[in-house]
């Protein structure tokens, strides 16, 4: 019987395999401004505790997701930032579009209406990814920010839903 990829909610008892993968994004130098992973109280205080989740492969972590508030503001309450990461050996084995999918789903459940990512214009893979599940592309932030002494800019993309926050009304 041929071993199948699994959706998961992310536990505690993750945060070790997560962090690992999470590292191997931060050498790539295009995943994210941080130059170091967290510990697992400072990343949990930090990301929203709905819309967590793993892809596993048996006991295998192969990647994850996660949303982070974008303001501590009520009227942003469904407005978050979206983090995708995947392991280096599962790039390309639609890991990605499973958990991007999955989050989406779990999202609009969680009344979530707007879904952003801030993307390096370097980082294809991701860009590409995000348009695959509707976001779009709604400008660049030029020298944003410095990384080993140079100004990096982002992508900034967002995703609306049709379904919660008055766009299932067309409004």
């Amino acid at each position: 019987m041929e071993s199948k990829i699994m959706i998961d909610k992310m536990l505690p008892e993750d945060w070790e395999k997560v962090r690992e993968i999470y590292l191997e994004g931060i050498a790539t130098g295009n995943a994210t401004f941080q130059k170091d992973a967290p510990s697992w109280e400072e990343w949990d205080n930090n990301h929203l505790s709905t819309c967590r989740m793993v892809a596993r492969l048996e006991d295998e972590v192969l990647g994850w997701v996660a949303l982070t508030p974008v303001s501590n503001r009520y009227v942003y309450a469904g407005v978050a930032e979206v983090s995708v990461y995947i392991n280096q050996m599962s790039k390309g084995k639609r890991i990605g579009s499973l958990l991007l999918r999955t989050l989406i789903e779990e999202s609009e459940q969680n009344g979530f209406w707007t879904l952003q990512s801030g993307i390096f214009p370097e980082n294809v893979a991701s860009l590409r990814l995000h348009k695959k599940y509707g976001f779009r592309e709604v400008g660049r932030r030029e020298r944003i920010g410095e990384m080993d002494g140079a100004w990096r800019d982002i992508i900034l993309l967002e995703r609306r839903s049709n379904e919660v926050g008055g766009n299932e009304r067309g409004l």
